[in-house]
């Protein structure tokens, strides 16, 4: 698993942070059980870094309980004793102020009464364990935007018009706080379109892994057919020492990706559509009172009756009946 034991410190607990993108079961967007499997196994396997917890967050827009149960996390962590924490829950850890050593680029103007992160997270190991997917406001997501949920509490919608200096900031963050950074995301199933949700399932066979989340971030965006220095976030982390986010200068090992291109695009529905007019186009003036104030409510609502009872009766099933039929849906099937 690329010389994990390189990145994750032994005799310390090491959280799993899985990606529950949508809380339904969408090919593509979510972590796969056989990716957390395969995860477990490795490291309860080897003296010292068995000590494994998983830590869930929710948004505005996902239920990670549910999300849990229908793509069958549940599953594996009751098969393999891993016990979950909820970083919303306060029995399962509290948001203390934190002042980061690095230089920050945004998140100090997004939250001006200071950052706070879960207690939690400080001290230990994590794994981010993400999809190799595209995304309506980020281009690709993948490891680096995997810790936005854990680290950032319900407000991280503030972040949304300036998404890319936040990823690289919870990066800086993350490499302060946490005693080892490891990343392995599924590309069995990736997803192609206006991800994270809506996505069109599309089969590649490929599983990523590194310590380097920036190269990983990178590799995932070049073999979907993305130029990675072209996307703000990695363009960033790797102009900021972070990683490397140049595909020559990382050392891919495995697969030779020199010719691989999925040719994806990420195109739009239509939560994309109002987003982009209020985040990054002509009606971004009223990001404040959309957003911050009560009326972001009607917004949640309009999500999640458009994704979860509109596209996803009329589109997504169809689209997840037809992948049920393949290798790895009989295999998702048979968890």
């Amino acid at each position: 698993m690329a010389k994990w034991k390189d990145f994750i410190q032994k005799n310390t607990t090491t959280i799993l942070k899985d990606n529950i993108s949508w809380h339904l079961m969408m090919p593509g967007a979510n972590t796969t059980p056989w990716q957390l499997e395969g995860v477990i196994n490795t490291l309860q396997k080897e003296e010292g870094y068995g000590d494994l917890v998983a830590v869930e967050n929710k948004t505005v827009v996902t239920d990670a309980s549910k999300g849990d149960k229908l793509n069958k996390f549940d599953v594996v962590y009751n098969k393999y004793n891993v016990p979950v924490k909820y970083n919303f829950k306060p029995e399962d850890m509290s948001w203390v102020p934190y002042e980061p050593k690095g230089e920050m680029l945004v998140l100090p103007k997004i939250y001006p009464e200071g950052i706070r992160l879960p207690d939690y997270f400080f001290g230990k190991n994590i794994i981010q364990l993400p999809t190799v997917k595209t995304h309506i406001y980020t281009t690709t997501t993948c490891s680096m935007k995997n810790a936005f949920g854990g680290l950032l509490n319900s407000k991280r919608h503030y972040t949304h018009s300036v998404i890319h200096e936040t990823l690289v900031d919870l990066l800086t963050i993350q490499k302060e706080i946490h005693s080892g950074l490891f990343a392995v995301a599924d590309g069995t199933t990736c997803g192609n379109g206006p991800g994270p949700r809506t996505l069109f399932p599309v089969i590649k066979n490929l599983i990523l892994a590194g310590g380097d989340c920036v190269a990983l971030d990178a590799v995932a965006a070049k073999i979907m057919g993305f130029d990675p220095m072209s996307i703000d976030y990695i363009r960033l982390a790797h102009e900021r020492g972070l990683g490397v986010g140049r595909i020559d200068e990382i050392n891919v090992v495995g697969e030779d990706i020199k010719d691989l291109n999925f040719n994806f695009s990420v195109g739009d529905n239509l939560a994309s559509n109002v987003g982009d007019l209020l985040w990054f186009g002509p009606l971004k003036w009223l990001q404040k009172l959309a957003f911050h104030t009560p009326l972001v409510y009607a917004f949640v609502a309009g999500s999640f009756v458009y994704h979860d009872h509109f596209w996803y009766p009329t589109e997504g099933k169809r689209r997840v009946k037809k992948w049920m039929k393949t290798p790895w849906g009989r295999l998702f099937d048979s968890y």
